[in-house]
């Protein structure tokens, strides 16, 4: 007679196991970027877009129709939106004469004083900056090709994203149906209920992104107007944009709007107003937006966060920040309906376990 117990491995075969699948998992990603990143951007929109299309289905409209016109709707919005964005940016191209003039002013009153306080010759402190701005040109230069790539594929989204999503949102049964099949009859109402309660999760966390984006842009948008900041609108999208990044990102949407105010208002003042104002709307999105509009059973506790923004950045650059805590916070949720998968679910959380505090809080005092 056969003997059907399970194979045990040792621990150091699991986690070689594991190793050896991470670096095959990141080979694949790094190598499947064009494919990878318009993809799953098609994914995350037609969960937001699903409901739409239900909802045209359910007037009796032909679905074939009710996806095309959810799609057209959401790029008019889009183009839109840019539209309002680029004359903006236009706009601002025009200040950028002024920040200049204003910023060398300020560099030189900066060398003067450096070379009375730390008796250095003006004509070594200009020669410094003279170097280090030929290297900081060839950085810019870089990074303006850079921007162009991005920009290319930017264009490429365009055209792949609305192809994905239809096909996605056509297709949706045949996908799920493919999930279901993956696993055994006595395991497919279980795949069933957590692909139906993972996608009812999903949608909502990221109708609360889309809302709170909206609500951070505007929060800035209002605060930069109420200081006389130019371009406030155009400062506030960008912030709100960057906002999804953590830690990272709320650092870098008060950047630009603290250049533009020091260069282009007189008084230290401005500056000084625009980071309170910039953290204080932080410090409204982390304790009352985000909790009561993303939920907060899906938010991704500090370490992971910093974690998952710099392998987005290492795998996929500037798209691969933007969708790291998207897609970590999805997998969360996923991991949740999974009880052999609870355990890294809770690693990306942010619930710490008050009897394990407790204990070492005993230990020490014991101490």
């Amino acid at each position: 007679m056969e003997d059907r117990r399970p194979i045990i491995l040792p621990t150091y075969a699991r986690l070689t196991i594991i190793l050896f699948g991470l670096v095959l998992l990141t080979f694949v990603l790094i190598k499947g970027r064009d494919i990878l990143v318009p993809l799953i951007y098609s994914l995350l929109l037609a969960v937001l877009l699903n409901r739409g299309v239900n909802f045209l289905v359910s007037r009796k409209i032909n679905r074939v129709l009710a996806i095309v016109i959810v799609i057209i709707f959401s790029i008019v919005v889009l183009i839109a939106g840019i539209y309002l964005l680029s004359m903006e940016l236009t706009s601002f191209k025009s200040t950028l004469p002024k920040m200049e003039s204003r910023f060398n002013e300020v560099l030189n009153n900066a060398t003067d004083w450096g070379a009375r306080k730390f008796h250095l010759s003006k004509g070594k402190i200009n020669g410094w900056y003279a170097s280090t701005r030929v290297k900081a040109l060839a950085g810019a230069n870089s990074m303006i090709g850079e921007t162009l790539l991005t920009i290319t594929d930017v264009l490429v989204l365009f055209i792949l994203i609305p192809v994905y999503l239809f096909m996605i949102l056509y297709y949706k049964p045949l996908l799920i149906k493919f999930f279901q099949l993956l696993f055994t009859e006595t395991h497919q109402e279980k795949v069933e209920h957590v692909l139906f309660k993972s996608k009812a999760i999903v949608q909502s966390y990221l109708n609360g992104l889309l809302i709170e984006a909206l609500l951070v842009a505007t929060l800035n948008s209002i605060a930069l107007i109420l200081l006389g900041i130019d371009y406030a609108i155009l400062l506030g999208v960008i912030g709100a944009l960057l906002n999804i990044i953590p830690f990272i990102g709320g650092i870098l949407s008060v950047a630009l709007p603290l250049l533009l105010a020091f260069t282009t208002k007189d008084s230290i003042s401005y500056p000084l107003l625009v980071i309170i104002s910039y953290m204080l709307i932080q410090f409204i999105d982390n304790h009352y937006i985000t909790p009561k509009i993303v939920a907060s059973k899906v938010k991704i506790n500090a370490l992971m966060a910093i974690i998952v923004v710099l392998i987005g950045n290492g795998i996929w650059g500037i798209p691969g920040m933007f969708l790291s805590i998207p897609v970590a916070g999805i997998l969360k949720l996923i991991f949740e309906q999974i009880e052999e998968l609870r355990a890294w679910a809770f690693l990306l959380g942010d619930t710490m376990p008050l009897k394990i505090i407790y204990r070492l809080k005993l230990r020490g005092r014991k101490k």
